[in-house]
């Protein structure tokens, strides 16, 4: 996705809940089932409550499971929609028809304990990290203590982007801790004073320290004027053309009320 069109169709003023936007299932019923990564369920729960408030027939469930499994799951008819925080790979959209819609972008930050001196890391140091090279915050001139580095399994879509973006291709340290999901990253993180992993800019508070990147940090602001490198869309897959439930939760989720949403919960809505 080029940043300049990005940019463009970026909602950046106040925005506020539109009620007619809820129109968008009026006559629909049913159940809409959506699994996916992580990052999403916030806004998303947010988006549903709204939405089964307004029309009780509807019933939509969300779960986690993170992007590659739930690719996967749409791919073969087990879910209506996947939530996927990396765009899907060639071979997927082929294997799966897949139909993609990017509802909101969001940043991925580098977090440390919140106690950490920690303020700014280089790629060099990053990569130095979480492959294994150095083992104590110590040979990196900062306070002494044995690095305990926190990432998501393989299927994550928020490790994939991380990857990419941030460390290149490294090998990663086989004494990284593996947690499920960005709220479990916070608490590993925030619970431990040696602890560095990596999360969702949109789910990020004080139970976690941001660090910057190569001078870079991470904020709504910098995503969105390029200066900060790490970041992604937020998907939304069907497999072939959303049922209709599946394409108005889309649609709801790229209107205003949905990109109110998005932007209260910390990314930035895109509503193209």
């Amino acid at each position: 996705m080029k940043k300049i069109a990005l940019v463009c169709c970026l909602v950046l003023g106040s925005l506020v809940l539109n009620a007619s936007d809820l129109s968008l299932f009026k006559g629909l019923s049913g159940t809409l089932n959506i699994a996916g990564g992580t990052a999403h369920i916030g806004a998303e729960k947010e988006a549903i409550k709204d939405i089964m408030m307004a029309y009780p027939s509807i019933n939509i469930t969300i779960a986690g499971g993170g992007s590659g499994v739930d690719i996967k799951q749409v791919s073969e008819g087990l879910i209506d929609l996947a939530n996927a925080g990396r765009a899907p790979k060639p071979d997927e959209v082929k294997r799966g028809n897949l139909q993609q819609f990017v509802f909101a972008i969001d940043g991925i930050a580098i977090v440390v304990n919140p106690n950490s001196k920690i303020k700014n890391l280089t790629k060099k140091q990053l990569r130095a990290i979480f492959s294994g090279e150095v083992t104590d915050f110590k040979q990196l001139g900062f306070e002494e203590g044995k690095i305990n580095i926190y990432t998501r399994d393989a299927s994550s879509g928020t490790r994939s982007v991380f990857t990419k973006k941030a460390l290149g291709k490294i090998k990663y340290t086989s004494s990284a801790k593996v947690v499920a999901s960005n709220a479990a990253m916070k608490t590993a993180v925030g619970s431990d004073r040696n602890g560095i992993g990596f999360i969702s800019l949109g789910v990020a508070d004080d139970s976690v320290k941001l660090v910057c990147l190569d001078q870079k940090c991470p904020s709504v602001t910098s995503v969105i004027d390029g200066t900060y490198p790490v970041s992604r869309g937020l998907y939304m897959l069907t497999s072939g053309k959303p049922t209709p439930l599946a394409q108005a939760f889309i649609s709801y989720m790229k209107s205003d009320s949905g990109a109110a949403i998005s932007k209260k919960h910390g990314f930035i809505p895109y509503q193209k």
